[in-house]
């Protein structure tokens, strides 16, 4: 193989891993937005209920996220009813992966200043899927 072909080779397995990973922002702050869900059953703390059929539900929700060390980051997640702590990864390739006391998260940035959360729980009386759309005030 020509010099010249190695060293492309070598340069294209250095850069390709460098633009794979996403630069994680600072997350620390209050992030606020309202719920879009779908509960089944009893639901979960922020959405309760009853019935054997899906309800729709909303609710108003604030991240309030207090530590970050690259990567990881920890705070609260609550809404009137109910507050817990939350921790949560980003991803290399971007992705958040947020768990709380029931249930986890899996979010996306949308801007420096917008993220999307949507959250899933199931257990033998309740499913609840929902997804929030947070701005950082």
């Amino acid at each position: 193989m020509p010099k010249l072909a190695r060293i492309a080779l070598l340069v294209t397995f250095v850069a390709v891993p460098a633009v794979a990973e996403t630069a994680v922002p600072d997350l620390r702050g209050t992030w606020t937005g309202d719920s879009e869900s779908i509960v089944l059953g009893r639901g979960n703390d922020h959405h309760t209920g009853k019935g054997s059929a899906p309800r729709m539900s909303s609710a108003p929700f604030t991240l309030t996220i207090d530590q970050q060390d690259g990567r990881r980051f920890s705070g609260t997640f609550s809404s009137p009813r109910h507050s817990e702590k939350v921790i949560a990864v980003v991803s290399r390739s971007g992705p958040i992966y947020l768990i709380d006391d029931d249930g986890y998260s899996i979010g996306t940035m949308l801007a420096a200043n917008r993220m999307e959360l949507c959250y899933m729980k199931q257990s033998p009386n309740s499913r609840v899927a929902s997804c929030t759309e947070l701005i950082k005030r």
